[in-house]
């Protein structure tokens, strides 16, 4: 039997939030973790049809920084797959490694946010990869649900976080911008101010 409490759920506009992202913090700490949620898992990062043709379009300027694999793979089966879930998600190499995975002294870095943070793409990277720890689940009726994934390979991530007493939607300011809009970001921080006046007159 599964005893595991379930976090508070929150609604912004049409998004439904688990309580643990404005409760619970987390900061990359890319030093230690070595970028490795570009490597592990068994499939690769959450498209939009949107995305797979602003990735085409950036390919050629991408192109040197993958690894002869990673291209092996792309003229093969193109930048993107449907997987078992029916998902659209990024092609990998020996499924683990995203094909945009490039290494730098060892730290495994997007090939596609290095182009961008270079100026030589508009693109960044895939919104899934850059909201993560946050995953993003539709519903039907418009509705969005955001959760925190808890993974043992972000334990360093979420160390650093609480020592800096950085929470999770604060770390993700900027996708979650992205994603959503800097209108409904705000009312998430009203949202999060109102849960931590809670917790403060809980503990008086």
């Amino acid at each position: 039997m599964n005893n595991q409490k379930v976090p508070p759920i929150f609604q912004v506009g049409d998004v439904l939030i688990s309580s643990d992202i404005i409760t619970k913090n987390f900061c990359c700490d890319l030093e230690k973790c070595k970028g490795f949620c570009c490597v592990e898992g068994d499939s690769g990062a959450p498209l939009t049809m949107e995305e797979i043709a602003e990735i085409e379009d950036c390919l050629d300027a991408v192109w040197n920084d993958m690894a002869a694999s990673a291209q092996a793979v792309v003229d093969r089966q193109g930048v993107a797959y449907t997987d078992r879930d029916g998902d659209l998600v990024t092609s990998i190499v020996d499924g683990r490694d995203c094909v945009f995975t490039c290494y730098h002294d060892g730290i495994c870095l997007c090939a596609l946010e290095k182009a961008f943070r270079e100026g030589r793409t508009p693109f960044v990277k895939p919104i899934s990869c850059a909201l993560y720890p946050i995953r993003e689940k539709k519903f039907k009726g418009g509705l969005v649900g955001l959760n925190y994934h808890e993974w043992r390979v972000c334990q360093d991530a979420v160390r650093l976080g609480d020592q800096l007493g950085l929470p999770v939607y604060r770390f993700l300011k900027d996708p979650l911008v992205r994603r959503f809009g800097a209108e409904w970001y705000q009312e998430l921080e009203m949202l999060a101010e109102e849960i931590d006046q809670q917790k403060c007159m809980n503990h008086e």
